[in-house]
């Protein structure tokens, strides 16, 4: 008979994911929600860029940001101002406002230099180009413009000149533009004017109604009712493009300009997110992370030994103690041991003193003269002591009396 084969080793189980892909799963999840949370912090500084409306962050047909790449091309500080004017002071740049055709002017009362840019068309957005909007038709009037201005003066009258291109030619009237001011346009479609009697001309076209206009009570409010002379679809024009650069070059002086989006729904905001990824607190919040990545590299290690897990159900004396306790505890019965654990100290007291006589009345007698010559308590009182115990807390105070009186006696070390 040929000898037994020994049986081969059982082949290693496959697991589902090695360590390491594991590892490369949390770390690829930590970076995502990390990138997540901050995005989602600055999610206010983000919006606008792709939003078609009338301001100077839309690149569409109605938007001003032609504008402000214009003037940073030509070396004039430009801002796109996101921060709401509250307790702003009078003095500073000049501050250029596209509002929407219903807003609220009244935060902007207190600025020195401003030009309102009074909208014109009524434009949706185009679903399969975005970015881009389709043109339905003239929304301004008498009554949004007399809306829209109310903070400034009472009355504003917008005439449309009929449906179609038109050339105007705008000219200067003296008031900050010299009477030579000559300005020619190119095409405009449904040019617009304003006029009104607190509202003085700056630039007239030439029929002699205003297209740029400023507040005879307040100089430094100024009104261009043509918006298509700065919005994209006018600089694409050179002769408009060199008109509305020179409104505004002439209106800033030295200083640099301000656009405002506030009014357009893009105004910044604080939130916790904010907070906690700028200083001062982002020095809180970098510990914060720090520490979070020590606490997971440190519970990658264990903590001593695998523990053998154990038997459902225990043997041995310790078990049938903690049996016995347990029904006795059930049962609500604790302090009836208290007279059992007097007598068990008073045993432990008798065999460590030296044996003593034996059980009985001489051994009572032995240890009471044994505690009287220690100084320590008579046995007899803590064995009337337990016997009217009647209660859990009973039976632990009878029982702290009891060990610190064989401590007494025998002079154990604690």
């Amino acid at each position: 008979m040929s000898a037994a084969q020994p049986a081969p080793a059982p082949a290693p189980r496959a697991t589902a994911f090695s360590p390491r892909t594991i590892l490369a799963l949390v770390l690829v999840g930590v970076v995502s929600f990390s990138g997540l949370a901050v995005l989602a912090a600055y999610a206010p500084e983000l919006r606008g860029a792709t939003d078609p409306g009338a301001h100077a962050l839309s690149s569409s047909a109605i938007g001003f940001k032609g504008a402000v790449v214009m003037l940073q091309a030509e070396g004039v500080p430009v801002v796109v101002s996101r921060t709401p004017p509250r307790g702003r002071v009078s003095a500073g740049p000049l501050t250029v406002l596209t509002p929407p055709h219903v807003s609220d002017l009244k935060p902007f009362t207190q600025d020195g230099a401003l030009l309102i840019v009074l909208p014109k068309w009524i434009v949706t957005p185009m679903p399969l180009h975005p970015g881009f909007v389709l043109k339905y038709g003239n929304a301004e009037t008498t009554a949004y413009a007399t809306e829209l201005l109310a903070p400034f003066t009472k009355t504003t009258e917008i005439q449309v000149r009929p449906k179609g291109f038109s050339r105007p030619v705008l000219r200067g009237t003296g008031a900050l533009f010299g009477p030579g001011t000559y300005l020619p346009l190119g095409p405009i479609d449904s040019f617009q004017t304003l006029s009104g009697p607190e509202w003085e001309p700056m630039l007239v076209d030439d029929q002699g109604r205003a297209v740029l206009a400023r507040l005879r009570k307040r100089p430094g409010v100024v009104v261009l009712a043509e918006p298509d002379l700065l919005n994209n679809q006018g600089l694409a024009n050179l002769d408009n493009a060199r008109a509305g650069m020179a409104v505004l070059n002439t209106l800033r002086g030295e200083d640099g300009l301000r656009f405002d989006v506030t009014l357009n729904g893009f105004s910044r905001g604080q939130n916790a997110g904010r907070l906690m990824l700028e200083p001062p607190w982002l020095a809180a919040t970098l510990c914060g992370v720090a520490a979070a990545l020590l606490m997971g590299l440190h519970s990658l290690g264990r903590f001593g030994p695998t523990l053998a897990r154990g038997r459902a159900v225990a043997l041995g004396k310790r078990a049938l103690v903690d049996n016995s306790a347990g029904l006795v505890r059930m049962a609500r019965r604790e302090a009836e041991l208290a007279p059992a654990y007097a007598a068990l100290t008073k045993a432990l007291v008798a065999r460590t003193a030296g044996g003593g006589p034996g059980a009985g009345r001489d051994a009572d007698a032995w240890i009471a003269d044994l505690a009287r010559r220690a100084g320590a308590a008579d046995p007899a009182a803590l064995a009337a002591q337990a016997e009217r115990a009647e209660t859990p807390d009973d039976l632990l105070a009878v029982g702290r009396t009891l060990y610190q009186w064989r401590l007494e006696i025998t002079r154990e070390r604690r």
